[in-house]
Formats: C-alpha cells, sequence, structure tokens
C-alpha cells in the first residue's frame, strides 16, 4: 500500500583491516550494510509481480539495460529508523526504495507504437465525467497484486492498463493502488481518489487482472474517465 521495497542490510566490523581502530571499522561496517542492503532490496524487487506470469527478475534477465537503470535507482534508497549499532561493532540498517517515481516508469511495460489509420473514426463520448477516479472491489477474489494490473470487460478487452497512463499517471507507483476498504482508501488516498469515486465490483480475476462487467466497462469508455491517464484507480483486496 506504500509502494515501497524495504530492505536490511547488516555490516560486519573488522578491526585487523581498520588497524584496530574501533571508529575507522565501524565506518567500514556502515558501507558493507548499504553493499548489502543494495543487493537484499535488489533480490526483493526482483519478486515484485509486474504482471501476469511475469516478475520484474524475469524482467531485468532479459534486459541488461532495464537492469543498469534499475540498479542506479536501487543505489537512491533511503535510510529509514536509526542504525543499529552492536557491541562487536557491527551494524544493521533499514533502508526503503520507492516504486513511486523513476521506477515505476523504468519497470511499466511500454505501450506498443502503433501506426495511425489514414482516417480516424469519430468516436462518440458522453460529456458527462464518470466520476473523480475508480475504485474496483475485488475483494474476495484471488488476486494476484501486480504492479501492471490491467482492468477488462467479461470479452476480455483491456479498459485500462499500462497503455491508458499518460507521465504522470506513468510515475503513480504502478496501475492501481491497493487498500482494503473503501473508507480506509479513502482516509490513506484521498489525493487520488477525490470527491466522486466510480466503485465497481470485479466480477472475477485472471491472475494479476481484473474482469469488471460489461456493462461497467461501457460507462468508462463512453464517459469521461480522463483521471484513468493518471493511475487514479484503486482496487479493495483482502
Amino acid at each position: 500500500q506504500r509502494k515501497v521495497v524495504k530492505c536490511t542490510g547488516s555490516g560486519a566490523a573488522n578491526l585487523r583491516d581498520a588497524g584496530g581502530n574501533p571508529a575507522v571499522a565501524r565506518i567500514g561496517a556502515e558501507k558493507a550494510a548499504k553493499l548489502d542492503a543494495l543487493r537484499n532490496c535488489m533480490e526483493a524487487l526482483k519478486g515484485v509481480q509486474l504482471e501476469s506470469g511475469k516478475t520484474v527478475g524475469g524482467e531485468l534477465a532479459s534486459d541488461p539495460r532495464l537492469t543498469g537503470q534499475v540498479q542506479g535507482l536501487v543505489k537512491g534508497f533511503k535510510v529509514v529508523g536509526a542504525p543499529r549499532y552492536f557491541s562487536d561493532g557491527g551494524v544493521e540498517l533499514d533502508v526503503e526504495v520507492p516504486l513511486e517515481g523513476a521506477m515505476s516508469d523504468a519497470l511499466l511495460p511500454k505501450p506498443e507504437k502503433k501506426e495511425e489509420p489514414a482516417v480516424e473514426p469519430k468516436k462518440t463520448k458522453s460529456e458527462a465525467p464518470v466520476g473523480t477516479s475508480l475504485v474496483v472491489d475485488a475483494r474476495g477474489q484471488k488476486l494476484v497484486p501486480a504492479l501492471a494490473t490491467r482492468i477488462l470487460d467479461e470479452q476480455g478487452k483491456e479498459v485500462y492498463g499500462p497503455a491508458t497512463l499518460g507521465e504522470k499517471g506513468r510515475k503513480a507507483g504502478g496501475t492501481v493502488a491497493y487498500a482494503s476498504g473503501l473508507d480506509a482508501a479513502q482516509a490513506a488516498m484521498k489525493d487520488r481518489l477525490g470527491e466522486k469515486p466510480f466503485v465497481v465490483k470485479a466480477v472475477r480475476a485472471q491472475g494479476s487482472d481484473l474482469v469488471i462487467s460489461t456493462a461497467d466497462a461501457a460507462t468508462i469508455t463512453s464517459g469521461d474517465a480522463a483521471f484513468l491517464a493518471d493511475a487514479r484507480v484503486v482496487v479493495l483486496a483482502d
């Protein structure tokens, strides 16, 4: 829910290499703890579900350039809380890597470029806004939380997903935010939900994707749902 990867790094003191100086040994232990945290955060990030059947680790294994980009972002982790120092000179650090911002933009699948048709057919849409955000109630469904969760209609057509996102939405830490209930979401994500969220019930879950009714999908696609580009979508899950 907080859109972070949290890890711990440990470093041992080496008095021999520090010439017997405890202060120097502690500095070395802190550096070792940060390197350990970097390794642990990369491993934790690899286990994050990207979309159905795909993990971040799988994408990194097939794309060395993306691996380098993600490693650079993970190096910018934030130390949270106070370091823990031990009597033997060892150090432990808790760190967090935000999934929002550049990390989200890097990991989310890029939309495929499509050739524009010579004459684009006009689409008739209602001028009425659907709401200020979309809330999908998936409680009771066996949903696999993921960064690139999609919303489909009952025929399998994509209503919302990474391809829907604009620049701001790609940096929101994934296509959806997760909450345990609407009250919790409104308390923690007021800015994301706005004053009038459009709430729909998930018909079923397909891995990390959610299926909504054809009627609800039609309401979203035929009305003004500009909020989708900003990833103003919240999933209620158990």
